[in-house]
């Protein structure tokens, strides 16, 4: 039967997350005038961030954090091989840690962004907030640890994804474009009304709103 799995906010959340986090790789490398897209790139993540602790709990059924957080006793299981059944609709445990460590590791690089010095012309708008020890283990991090853990998680995404698509015949990326996805057994279908959206969107600009009325009372933006 056909599920409707991943609601539309939901759908468009992880692909925004994906264009601002390429956008950040690009700009970084640009480095110059590109800063000021990087730190722009940095604030979209941030709202959407925000937007997703809210819609974790909130949002669609499969999107809640309640639904596919889940403990060591199943991620045990499922790793042999005797997951639950609906341990596979939405994220299955292992994705969902990845789920976890993704969201952590994005606020910690843009939290550790926010207090960077470049020490050129491009500096967070909480350094003057913070001792200049802060600044500087902030930027250590920000430049040499944070980015690399965030392309190794990338990275072992995409070899999740390669690994279901050829070796489980399983397509992941296919329901997160239409958000339906095909399944043996009956599963609750997510909600994804017109007056969800709606509510998706007002949330998302909520968040957008208060960052980047921080920001700019900070002086950044």
């Amino acid at each position: 039967m056909l599920v409707r799995v991943w609601d539309a906010p939901t759908r468009l959340f992880h692909w925004a997350l994906a264009a601002c986090f390429v956008g950040l790789i690009v700009t970084s490398q640009l480095g110059g005038g590109a800063m000021v897209w990087h730190f722009r790139f940095g604030y979209g993540i941030l709202s959407l961030l925000l937007f997703r602790l809210v819609w974790g709990v909130l949002g669609g059924h499969w999107s809640r954090f309640a639904t596919f957080l889940v403990g060591p006793r199943d991620v045990w299981r499922y790793l042999h091989g005797k997951g639950l059944p609906h341990h596979g609709v939405g994220h299955n445990p292992l994705g969902a840690l990845s789920v976890v460590a993704m969201l952590i590791f994005l606020a910690l690089q843009v939290t550790s962004g926010l207090m960077s010095d470049d020490e050129i012309a491009n500096a967070g708008p909480l350094t003057r907030f913070v001792s200049s020890a802060w600044v500087g283990n902030a930027t250590y991090y920000h430049k040499a640890i944070g980015k690399y853990i965030l392309l190794a998680l990338v990275a072992l995404h995409l070899s999740a994804i390669a690994y279901y698509f050829f070796g489980k015949k399983e397509n992941l990326v296919k329901p997160m474009l239409t958000g339906d996805k095909t399944l043996a057994f009956a599963a609750p279908n997510a909600c994804d009304s017109g007056s969800e959206r709606s509510r998706a969107v007002l949330i998302f600009l909520v968040c957008l709103s208060l960052v980047s009325g921080t920001v700019m009372a900070l002086g950044g933006w």
